[in-house]
C-alpha cells in the first residue's frame, strides 16, 4: 500500500456506509450493522479489532480477496462460504473498502 493512500477509521466507515440512500445503522450482536431499510444487512463493523464484514457475492468475494488475501478474506464459517468477507480496515486503503461497500449495498438493493 502506498503511504499516500487514506486508511478508513471507524467514523469514516460508518459515515460511508450510511451515505447510501435508505441505509440504517442497527446493533448486531457485538457489532454495528448497516442495512438497507427493510432489507438485509450489507455490512457490519467490529470496533474491538477495527474490522468489518461486507456481504458480497461469492464471485465478488474472490475478486476482492485477490487484491490482498492477508487483509481481505472469507469469514471462517458458513457465512464466508456465501460471500461474507472480512476487511482489516487499518491495513487497507479507503478506496478498496468503499468499492466493496458500494458493491454489497447495490447487491442488497436489487435482491427481493
Amino acid at each position: 500500500m502506498a503511504r499516500s493512500e487514506k486508511i478508513m477509521n471507524a467514523e469514516g466507515f460508518a459515515t460511508l456506509a450510511l451515505s447510501f440512500p435508505g441505509t440504517e445503522q442497527v446493533p448486531h450482536f457485538d457489532r454495528v450493522g448497516f442495512r438497507v431499510a427493510g432489507k438485509r444487512m450489507f455490512a457490519t463493523y467490529l470496533e474491538r479489532d477495527h474490522t468489518c464484514n461486507i456481504f458480497l457475492s461469492v464471485s465478488e468475494q474472490k475478486s476482492f480477496c485477490s487484491l490482498d488475501s492477508k487483509n481481505i478474506y472469507p469469514v471462517p464459517n458458513k457465512w464466508g462460504e456465501k460471500g461474507a468477507t472480512t476487511f482489516v480496515l487499518k491495513n487497507l486503503p479507503e478506496e478498496i473498502v468503499s468499492e466493496a461497500l458500494r458493491t454489497a449495498y447495490n447487491e442488497t438493493r436489487v435482491k427481493r
